[in-house]
């Protein structure tokens, strides 16, 4: 399988933490593909994925799936081990919802980063605003619920949480997000220990 990929990407990265969780990151063939907001990978429009967005995934019967949730559900089927998207309702949808919360934030963040690179007098200030006052009360919900996020065994949601928290650290080095919020640092810490997590940090080039 070919994954479109870039090492600054905290969407291809919860890709890979997932795929070396469930133990296929052999299968996969990283193909480095430049994207940004405002410069259309035309290329990778036009023979991948029409919205111009990494990571996607070609499958082995050639299958492009263009969005990483999706392409993580698709991993969650070809290994044999403990699933990573629960089947059974009361786990599942506690960690769908911690998936929506990770990876909502991640989005956020890359509007709140793009916003701030604009020339100073191009920036909108109500953009500015709205994505600080949205990170922060996105965090807040997270370290109240940190130590549920801690006793749950590990799944997609853990998987976006603990990449969206990576993402601001690389990022938003400005930002002491841990500031007041001990529970949510002291999981990420475990997060960051995990095998998973230290073989995908980001990194520039």
């Amino acid at each position: 399988m070919k994954l479109y990929w870039s090492p600054r990407s905290p969407f291809v990265r919860k890709v890979m933490v997932f795929a070396h969780e469930v133990g296929v990151l052999d299968r996969l063939e990283l193909v480095r593909t430049p994207v940004a907001l405002t410069s259309p990978n035309l290329e990778h429009i036009r023979t991948r994925n029409p919205l111009g967005r990494i990571p996607t995934l070609e499958t082995d019967e050639g299958l492009l799936l263009p969005e990483s949730v999706v392409i993580c559900e698709y991993l969650d089927s070809l290994h044999d081990g403990e699933p990573l998207f629960p089947p059974v309702a009361e786990r599942r949808w506690p960690a769908l919802r911690r998936h929506a919360l990770g990876s909502g934030l991640t989005e956020v963040l890359i509007l709140w980063r793009n916003e701030r690179g604009r020339e100073e007098q191009r920036r909108l200030a109500a953009m500015l605003d709205a994505c600080r006052t949205k990170t922060l009360a996105t965090l807040d919900v997270l370290d109240r619920e940190a130590r549920e996020l801690e006793r749950t065994p590990f799944d997609i949601g853990h998987v976006a949480v603990g990449c969206a928290l990576g993402y601001l650290d690389y990022r938003f080095t400005d930002l002491d997000w841990r500031e007041g919020r001990p529970e949510l640092a002291r999981w990420f810490e475990t997060f960051r220990s995990r095998p998973s997590a230290r073989a995908t940090e980001p990194y520039d080039g």
